[in-house]
């Protein structure tokens, strides 16, 4: 009898941050402090609200283009020319999507043939395995080491062959919080170059950097024809649940994509999109004020940690934790933040779910902070209150 699933879903699991957003909620309700899945637990801008109820209210509420409301396009054109110097064309260069996440694995879907590889450095934000997974092509992973999570020359030059198609960047780097230099970026790129490879990047957190400088790898020579650079809303606006995605990408390139998109979704709410256009058109001062609290946010979780006994690595952007437990007993990941849910009711996630090989991930956890000093107060009591002698193990 043929298997009622196909051998695809059978090669990855669910998400596991996803599925510990679930275990704290079934286990602790609203009591519960979720410092796993990375969405804010405070309001978006208020002009950004203001601006998707008079949207609706004037019954935006229809398809918009398939690949984006044309207002939307020309403000993130604007949004790079501003800081990068980047010359983007909105009607040719610019599909709008439902999400980064989206946005991903219809990049992948647009420019991957079976049987292609995949560099993707790990630690790596869990989507990309079985992105390159459903895309039909072959991940290959090249380690990012603590505590500076640096990728090492030789090992990366290694993983470029006759086969590696894409490279997938994420800068800041989820879940270690890596900002990687002009100068890490720039051997990428050289790689990119001379094995005519293209670069896929996910910049999210773009506006979440402490320590060093945000470079977008289109910038550096030879990769604006090469780069796929994908960013969205959702974090820099406190709109997860929004799901407005986008790419920045070659007209070629573009195309295809949107055709793919198309076909996956057809398009992003169409109101919501109308409303972005006010996001991205808020001063200068939005971030600088928003760094200033993700900053006291990272400081407040990097010290409760260290407290409560983890070893900490401190992040230079994005807004995640990554910790070795390894001085707090015996327990493996997956058991150590199921004990936190269950006795601290602190949901916080499994490091193996960062990794093609679990074990790689055996003694690390990762915290996300995008949420209120006093979530983050309440969490440090609870966190501090266990110390080592609780842990399991």
């Amino acid at each position: 009898m043929r298997p009622p699933v196909s051998s695809l879903s059978t090669r990855f699991t669910e998400s596991v941050i996803r599925e510990m957003t679930r275990l704290i909620l079934l286990r602790h309700g609203e009591r519960g402090i979720n410092l796993a899945q990375g969405f804010p637990d405070f309001a978006a801008p208020q002009e950004l609200k203001e601006a998707a109820c008079a949207a609706i209210m004037a019954d935006v509420n229809q398809y918009a283009i398939t690949w984006g409301d044309p207002l939307l396009r020309a403000a993130i054109a604007a949004k790079y020319a501003r800081p990068y110097g980047m010359q983007v064309d909105p009607d040719r260069q610019v599909p709008v999507c439902c999400g980064a996440t989206e946005t991903m694995i219809a990049s992948l879907l647009a420019v991957l043939e079976r049987g292609d590889e995949v560099i993707i450095l790990e630690p790596f934000y869990e989507n990309y395995g079985p992105d390159c997974l459903i895309s039909g092509a072959s991940p290959r992973y090249v380690p990012l080491r603590p505590p500076h999570w640096d990728v090492d020359a030789d090992e990366l030059a290694a993983a470029f062959t006759a086969r590696t198609r894409a490279i997938i960047v994420n800068t800041p780097h989820n879940p270690t919080g890596k900002v990687f230099s002009r100068d890490q970026l720039g051997l990428i790129a050289r790689l990119c170059v001379e094995h005519d490879t293209l670069a896929i990047t996910d910049e999210i957190y773009e506006h979440m950097v402490y320590s060093g400088e945000h470079v977008p790898l289109a910038t550096l020579p030879g990769m604006a024809k090469r780069t796929i650079t994908i960013n969205g809303l959702s974090k820099t606006f406190s709109v997860t649940g929004w799901r407005l995605g986008y790419a920045v990408a070659p007209p070629p390139i573009t195309d295809a994509l949107r055709k793919i998109h198309d076909f996956l979704t057809v398009g992003a709410a169409a109101p919501l999109q109308r409303a972005a256009v006010t996001a991205l058109q808020l001063p200068d001062s939005y971030y600088h004020d928003l760094l200033a609290a993700y900053r006291q946010r990272r400081d407040h979780l990097v010290e409760t940690l260290r407290l409560a006994g983890f070893t900490v690595y401190p992040p230079d952007g994005a807004y995640y934790v990554m910790t070795d437990i390894s001085g707090l007993g015996d327990a493996g990941d997956v058991e150590f933040v199921r004990h936190l849910i269950e006795e601290a009711g602190v949901a916080a996630v499994p490091g193996s779910s960062f990794y093609a090989e679990p074990e790689l991930g055996r003694t690390q956890v990762r915290f996300a902070f995008p949420k209120r000093l006093a979530t983050l107060e309440a969490a440090r009591e609870r966190l501090v209150g266990m110390r080592a002698g609780a842990a399991p193990g």
